[in-house]
This record gives C-alpha cells, structure tokens and sequence, in this order.
C-alpha cells in the first residue's frame, strides 16, 4: 500500500488519540475507585452481621435486668406488706413467722440485687460494644459513599472526555485516505495500529529493529507503507528513524 508521508505521520496522531480514548473508556468502565468499593462492600456485611450479633445480645442483657428489677420490686412490696402486718401484728407466732419470712426477702431482695449490678456491668460494656461496632460501619460506609461519588464523577468525566476524543478523532482522520485508514484499524486490533521508527527502534513494540529489516526499510520509497517485522504496525519514517 501506498500513502504520502503526510498522510503516515497522520496516523500517529490518530493512533495517540486511540490511546487515549482507550484509557478513558477503561476510566469510565473500571473507575480506580472499583477494588476498594468492592472491598468496603464485603467489609460493611461483615461488620452489620457483627453488629447484629452484639445488639442481640445487648438486648439479651437489657430483657435479663428488666425481669432482675422486676423481681426487686416483687420483692419490695412484699416486704412492705409484711412489714405493715408486722406492725399490726398481736399474735407472736405470726410476728415469729413475719421476721422469718422479712429476713428471707432481704436476704432475697439483695442477691437479686447483687446480680441486677452484675447485669447492669454487663450491659455498659454490650452497649459499648455495640457502639464500638456502630462507629466501625459507619466509617465504613462513610469511606464507601464517598469513593462511590468519587467514581461517579470521574465515569462522568472520563464519558465526556471519551466523547471529545472520538470528535478529535474523526475530524482527524478526515485527512486520512479511506484505504490507509482501513489498513491502520485493522493492524490496531493487535498492535499500536502505527508507530514512529525512532533510531531504528519501533516505538510501538519497543524492539530495536535487526539490520536487515532496517536496510529493506532504508530502500523502501517514502509513500509506501512499510510494517514493523515484531508487531505487524505501520512504521512511520521521520528523520530520527535512524535510516539514513
């Protein structure tokens, strides 16, 4: 194939182009935000079912002290009803049997309340606990909003960006000739599309190219479109390609 050496070095500035837009179409599909994103989501799940673990048994302790301070204050009337027959009383068999059974209920009314202090601790440390976690999954999903508007401003941006690029691009390659630019779209699938020889080295595959294909580019006329023998581009010649 034949084209100006115009038309050739056009084709760098569309293969640029097509790095580029490459590189916002990975910016808009694969925002850089996406692992940690991913990552914060398996961490929020993992921390509400820890969270949900702790407020079960944080509420575990509150039912436990709720029936404690019930059975305190059972406990209590019962004293003081007692107490007010005590104070009635004429019999001294039922005062007798009245000072046993008073005993019995504060004996009763302070094990109970030794244990109620026991739930009690209990309970601060459940609902430290519980707030400790709270605060983990909220920073949590602080860290996750944020990073997911983030993303969706750099997606929006990268969108636009991609959008001027093709413009660029098509405007750019009006002054490429149909067959040339068909050459170059169908060598880009698998390699820069094209690339400068610079010091006898193909910028596309980075690979210094051997004597031999060098001379047969060196013989070569200026309009035909030569390739690298490595990654099958078009070779674009300029004055520091080496060749004279």
């Amino acid at each position: 194939m034949n084209a100006s050496p115009e038309n050739q070095r056009t084709l760098l500035d569309i293969a640029d182009l097509d790095r580029r837009i490459a590189q916002a179409e990975r910016a808009r599909t694969k925002p850089s935000q996406a692992g940690r994103i991913t990552e914060l989501v398996a961490i929020r799940q993992e921390q509400l079912r820890e969270l949900t673990v702790l407020t079960g048994t944080r509420d575990d302790v509150r039912t436990e002290l709720k029936r404690l301070e019930s059975d305190v204050a059972v406990v209590e009337q019962r004293r003081n009803r007692d107490a007010e027959r005590l104070a009635t009383a004429t019999n001294p068999k039922d005062a007798q049997a009245l000072e046993h059974e008073l005993a019995s209920l504060a004996r009763r009314q302070s094990d109970l309340e030794d244990a109620e202090l026991d739930v009690m601790g209990r309970l601060e440390e459940a609902e430290a606990a519980v707030a400790a976690q709270q605060a983990l999954l909220d920073a949590t999903t602080a860290e996750g909003s944020s990073l997911t508007a983030q993303a969706k401003s750099d997606v929006a941006a990268a969108t636009d960006l991609g959008a001027q690029l093709a413009r660029d691009r098509a405007a750019v390659a009006e002054g490429v000739s149909p067959e040339l630019l068909a050459e170059y779209t169908r060598r880009a699938a698998n390699s820069a599309g094209a690339a400068l020889l610079t010091r006898g080295t193909c910028e596309g595959c980075r690979i210094l190219l051997p004597s031999t294909d060098l001379n047969e580019i060196r013989r070569a006329p200026e309009d035909l479109v030569v390739s690298c023998p490595e990654c099958g581009c078009i070779l674009v010649r300029t004055e520091e390609s080496g060749l004279a």
